[in-house]
């Protein structure tokens, strides 16, 4: 029995193996587990076309949003590990999400594959125009003498804007209303729109906004004050260094994913991360171009994982 096991698990290898040598030969999906517009699918949207010219085959950005990053994930999970069906990892969906929801419908540490952290990205607090604040004290101040006026959009309830802002509000000592949506990009639609006050979001997709006035950045979790928004303070800066995480984004792909097909993604990858003009337009959005292993990925992802589940723990925070 033991000798037909390890048989079995032989001719499994020689098959991956060449199938991974004829790696790739067909179209591939990059599913961005979000809706159009964020900055999840702003950085796949980038990677996407000279990718493909790397691998020589088309890669395919498809959006499937819903529970706040669970829908997207889960079916990357569930993918075939051919290597066509790759999905981007954030941190609302391999740490966040699962951190909060005992009812996350995978592991994200044993059912997928990473792949490489692309880059990372700074999240910003900004509210609409018409809130009666312009800086964060008063900011603050404000949110403190009218605790459930104010309402805050999310791209979905255990996303990172979700706990980041959560966690934010018990160190901060204020009450604002959660409004979950099914995506960053929705969120944002609506923030600006004025149908909701404020917006923990990506930088990325946020800045176009604060550069035409439409939205006014309150504070940064970044390492130092960002180049692009120099007069905005970071969450450390504020006494709130918890708060001050920066988000990522990767490309993984589900479990058992053949390293040799694992490897050719990650150089692929990273070849068009040293593409001066990919470096700018990722760059430009305030984004930290990353480029790691596929091992330097998984720890990122475990790492991320205790943060946040120990962000749920001492904030007792609940699904609503």
């Amino acid at each position: 029995m033991i000798r037909r096991n390890c048989l079995v698990a032989a001719m499994l290898s020689v098959a991956g193996a060449a199938m991974a040598q004829g790696y790739p030969n067909k179209v591939i999906k990059l599913q961005v587990p979000f809706a159009p517009g964020g900055t999840t699918d702003i950085i796949a949207r980038v990677i996407a076309d000279p990718l493909g010219k790397a691998l020589g085959q088309n890669v395919i950005v498809e959006n499937k949003a819903g529970g706040g990053g669970l829908v997207g994930a889960t079916e990357t999970a569930r993918s075939v590990p051919d290597g066509y069906s790759l999905g981007i990892a954030t941190v609302s969906t391999t740490a966040s999400n699962p951190a909060i929801n005992p009812k996350t419908p995978y592991n994200p540490i044993t059912d997928f594959t990473p792949i490489i952290n692309v880059a990372a990205t700074p999240n910003v607090i900004a509210v609409h125009p018409n809130f009666p604040a312009k800086e964060y004290k008063g900011f603050v101040d404000v949110l403190k003498k009218n605790p459930g006026k104010y309402s805050y959009s999310s791209s979905g309830t255990g996303g990172i804007g979700h706990l980041q802002t959560e966690l934010w509000k018990n160190l901060q000592g204020v009450f604002v209303t959660h409004i979950p949506y099914a995506g960053a990009g929705p969120a944002l639609r609506d923030t600006v729109g004025g149908q909701v006050e404020i917006i923990f979001d990506n930088v990325p997709s946020a800045l176009p906004h604060f550069k035409s006035n439409r939205l006014i950045p309150m504070a940064v979790a970044a390492p130092q004050r960002l180049d692009v928004l120099p007069n905005v303070p970071t969450f450390k800066e504020l006494g709130l260094e918890p708060v001050n995480r920066m988000a990522y984004y990767g490309i993984w792909g589900p479990k058992g994913l053949h390293k040799d097909v694992v490897d050719k993604i990650n150089a692929a990858t990273r070849k068009v991360l040293e593409d001066p003009a990919v470096r700018k337009r990722i760059e430009e959005t305030g984004s930290v171009i990353v480029s790691n292993s596929p091992e330097q990925f998984a720890t990122q992802i475990k790492d991320e994982l205790a943060v946040y589940k120990r962000v749920v723990e001492t904030a007792k925070l609940k699904l609503e």
